[in-house]
């Protein structure tokens, strides 16, 4: 388990860059309460958690890991480009599947 998790810092860098902490979620895929046991330090960030939060907030790996506790993983060598994708469509897909999911129950109201 990380010894300690910055969650100030992390609320204030999504908050600089007009994100919420369920952007961050998602962007990791985390449910709720991952979010939740990472913000509680009760559950840690992963090296491929590292290098998605980097991007996501702007940050270097190193800055991540270190604000995620001191016995975060970093990775040494960033997602390969194919990884980044599949990933990312991945997540594409689930969003599109969600929306589908929304707009459907709409329709029936």
């Amino acid at each position: 388990m990380a010894l300690f998790f910055d969650g100030p810092w992390f609320s204030k860098r999504l908050a600089a860059l007009n994100l919420q902490k369920e952007d961050m979620a998602r962007a990791v895929g985390w449910t709720p309460d991952e979010l939740a046991w990472v913000f509680k330090d009760q559950k840690e960030v992963n090296a491929r958690g590292v290098e998605i939060l980097s991007a996501l907030l702007h940050a270097s790996p190193g800055e991540i890991a270190n604000r995620c506790g001191i016995s975060t993983p970093v990775a040494t060598q960033p997602l390969s480009a194919a990884a980044q994708i599949d990933h990312l469509q991945k997540r594409v897909a689930a969003l599109e599947a969600h929306v589908a999911a929304l707009e459907a129950a709409l329709r029936s109201r």
